[in-house]
């Protein structure tokens, strides 16, 4: 180590005032109360779960792209944005989850932390490898990570899986699929964010009954689209 170089301890430091400032200047005000996950964020090392290129990205309030060179559609939510999406979702110990987009993991660590298990399905083959072994070294060991296109058709085959208390898109939709809606339980609720660029909405949609969903749109966010989801009709009468 040079004589400039931070001591390790000065380095952990740095990390745990960044992780602070995170929580406190970002995530607080933007109505995140839930004192569960204030504590996820605070504890779980956000930063082991970004890519070696963009760690300095770790805490910051934007998109972090999870590949070199950057790709469409592959980054990691913004920290506020995760959070949002975590206090909405209410997870239980007792429940099992369905995350749509893995991504780093991170989202999966945090839903794990939480839920009784949690199926997570990553289109990309590389960036699965990446979210089962971020996860392995976080000690996160009630999350399966599974290579597949959650848009497929074939994907319906976790029909045999089904039902989840909790379904949680990674990225935006246009619309939310109804074979999505048909893996909820009775009770269970759907959390993403949904809509066409300029306008997009955070969207949870609660399995009422057997044939009766209920939906709200709480706040707006514009997010990365997930890879092969159904486009909206431009126009609609």
């Amino acid at each position: 180590m040079s004589a400039n170089s931070p001591s390790p301890t000065a380095a952990n430091l740095d990390i745990a005032k960044a992780r602070f400032n995170m929580v406190e200047q970002q995530v607080r005000p933007w109505d995140v109360a839930d004192s569960a996950v204030l504590g996820l964020l605070s504890s779980l090392p956000r930063e082991e779960f970004v890519p070696a290129a963009f760690r300095s990205m770790a805490f910051a309030d934007l998109d972090i792209p999870l590949t070199t060179p950057a790709e469409p559609g592959k980054s990691m939510l913004p920290p506020k944005v995760q959070a949002r999406l975590l206090q909405d979702a209410a997870v239980q110990a007792t429940e099992t989850v369905l995350e749509i987009g893995t991504g780093s993991g991170y989202m999966a660590a945090m839903l794990g932390s939480q839920a009784k298990a949690v199926r997570s399905i990553e289109i990309d083959g590389n960036l699965a490898a990446q979210a089962r072994a971020n996860l392995q070294r976080a000690g996160i060991t009630n999350v399966d990570v599974v290579h597949a296109d959650a848009a497929a058709e074939g994907f319906r085959a976790c029909e045999t899986d089904a039902p989840f208390d909790v379904i949680v898109l990674g990225g935006s939709v246009a619309e939310v699929p109804p074979y999505l809606l048909n893996l909820l339980r009775v009770g269970g609720r759907l959390v993403g964010i949904v809509g066409n660029d300029p306008m997009m909405r955070a969207t949870l949609v609660t399995r009422a009954s057997e044939q009766a969903f209920t939906t709200e749109q709480p706040w707006d966010y514009v997010a990365p689209r997930l890879a092969h989801f159904p486009q909206a009709d431009a126009f609609r009468f």
